[in-house]
């Protein structure tokens, strides 16, 4: 008798212990729909559709993600809403802390102030690198002031402070990987299985991202402002196919994730914490094209790319996508100018701080007829140089001598009013 109950309370454990130890395996992954409540996000009217609204699209597509990952026993869904509510950014990333989730992916829709931007983006948590994308921190930042709880948990964060980007590093080191590797997958799905147009993946200093314990993502689904895009993201076949595209793509994230730990070894003694991919010595920005032509942003020439470097070089405007020094996020801005149609695009390396041993940049403000002395132009820069060539009169300002001295000399310019100026460098 004592055999047989025994072996009845053996089998018992041996059946609660097994449970417990499948339950490890779920993923627990944080959905998060994007703004909500009194926080519209952007947003637009269209005759034929009405008000697209970017609260809505992110939460139809979130709870379509989120249907998805629990019929499969592998994943522990949590949401942040389900409904049309504001959670404030604290409660988010609380949420997800608090719950000791492995992922955390944040839903989005994109806009811009230029009609014909489109295409997709996903964000990671990491320090600006080129002070690029900031419109997008700006617009998703903006929404800590909605809730007193935001203000008092972030409102002392200076992200362009020395102590705030170490911070950062420490914290986030550890994730970036896990958050590229989830972020390239999305991207890779939006072009391959959507026929979508990919802009990449880019890290940011997001609020959102950047308290989160675990590999976060922020995916742009798509633009508003955009008038077809923005009934792609309307309507069910767009949503369908965006879900599936970000749920594939956390399948693949946990097969991969799976593959590294040596799965499917469920129970196993403790990693130490994995490192951050190196930086490389060199930044690395992606030459898409050279021309005679000077174009100006938003210029169809330029395929809906944003971020984009004119650098001209011997009366050649050469324009260059991007700034990284990671080769993981390089070799998807490879692939985002390729899949925007410049397919002999390629990386050219830049020493950070380097000095030209000869010759200098300039900044190109103005190019055509002469100026006359009360243009806009020659009053705000008086020192602005004049040269003509084959009757065409170039107009110049300034002479720096490191590529990052002529980026900041021309984001002086533009905070003056000075658009579409150019870094021209100069071989003397």
């Amino acid at each position: 008798m004592y055999k047989v109950n025994f072996k009845i309370i053996l089998s018992f454990l041996l059946i609660l212990f097994s449970n417990f130890i499948f339950s490890q395996k779920k993923l627990t992954v944080v959905l998060d729909a994007g703004h909500g409540g009194s926080d519209h996000g952007a947003n637009r009217s269209y005759a034929d559709i009405g008000r697209i609204a970017e609260k809505d699209v992110t939460l139809a597509i979130t709870l379509k993600v989120g249907a998805m990952l629990e019929k499969n026993k592998d994943f522990k869904v949590i949401y942040t809403r389900k409904i049309d509510e504001y959670p404030s950014l604290s409660d988010r990333t609380n949420l997800a802390n608090r719950s000791k989730a492995d992922l955390f992916v944040s839903i989005h829709c994109n806009s811009s102030k230029r009609p014909t931007a489109y295409g997709t983006e996903t964000y990671v948590q990491g320090p600006d690198q080129n002070d690029t994308n900031l419109e997008v921190a700006k617009r998703e930042n903006d929404v800590i002031f909605l809730d007193e709880k935001d203000k008092q948990t972030f409102g002392s964060y200076d992200a362009g402070s020395p102590e705030s980007l170490i911070a950062l590093k420490l914290q986030q080191s550890k994730y970036l990987e896990s958050s590229l590797l989830l972020g390239g997958l999305v991207e890779d799905n939006f072009v391959n299985k959507d026929k979508r147009s990919s802009r990449g993946v880019f890290q940011k200093n997001l609020h959102v991202l950047r308290m989160n314990a675990m590999p976060s993502v922020l995916i742009e689904t798509g633009f508003i402002n955009h008038p077809e895009e923005s009934h792609y993201l309307a309507s069910e076949k767009g949503q369908d196919e965006i879900s599936e595209s970000i749920y594939q793509a956390i399948i693949d994230y946990k097969k991969a994730i799976d593959r590294k730990s040596g799965s499917p070894v469920i129970v196993k003694k403790p990693e130490p914490d994995r490192l951050a991919e190196v930086a490389l010595k060199n930044d690395f920005r992606i030459l898409l094209l050279s021309s005679p032509t000077k174009y100006n942003d938003g210029d169809p020439a330029l395929k809906g790319l944003n971020y984009i470097l004119p650098l001209k070089e011997n009366g050649l405007y050469k324009y260059y996508y991007g700034v990284t020094n990671l080769g993981s996020v390089r070799d998807i801005n490879i692939k985002t100018a390729k899949d925007a149609g410049f397919r002999n695009a390629y990386a050219v390396g830049f020493m950070p701080n380097q000095k030209l041993s000869t010759g200098y940049y300039t900044i190109e403000v103005y190019v055509g007829e002469k100026l006359n002395g009360n243009s806009f132009v020659l009053q705000t820069l008086k020192d602005a140089e004049r040269n003509k060539e084959d009757g065409v009169f170039y107009y110049t300002y300034g002479k720096v001598y490191s590529l990052e001295d002529a980026v900041k000399l021309q984001k002086d310019l533009e905070a003056k009013g000075i658009k579409n100026s150019v870094i021209q460098k100069v071989f003397k």
